[in-house]
């Protein structure tokens, strides 16, 4: 998963989404104080749209969040980067995600061979990333 956001490494503990081109829960999540947490985006692997932008990642930073990792696509590339922010995803795509709220939070979600299991602790950097119980 390549970097997307400003800061190339970081490390917290883990709250999950599980949803599918639906990006409410993750905004939920972002809203409340991050505690530097990162909230790991399961979107099924999904490039159709873009679960995540630049509003909601600069939500993120003003709540505190270390970063989030997404399973589908981000938008806004050029101002995620911009962001003191661990963001990593596995690509882009301009189009916006639907709004209906659904989806599961705080549920085990597993891709790339990894399980994220919430309170877990997942540290990112180049190399890729690890999940520590």
């Amino acid at each position: 998963m390549p970097p997307f956001g400003g800061t190339r490494a970081f490390r917290g503990r883990i709250v999950t989404v599980q949803c599918d081109e639906d990006n409410v829960l993750a905004r939920q999540a972002l809203s409340e104080a991050g505690e530097g947490r990162v909230l790991v985006v399961d979107g099924g692997g999904s490039l159709r749209c873009a679960l995540m932008g630049d509003q909601m990642a600069e939500l993120a930073v003003e709540n505190g969040w270390a970063g989030v990792i997404v399973n589908g696509a981000v938008r806004d590339v050029v101002a995620l980067r911009r962001l003191p922010f661990g963001l990593a995803a596995r690509g882009s795509n301009p189009l916006k995600s639907g709004k209906w709220g659904t989806g599961r939070r705080d549920v085990d979600v597993t891709f790339g061979g990894v399980t994220f299991r919430p309170g877990d602790t997942v540290c990112v950097d180049d190399d890729g990333l690890v999940v520590l119980p």
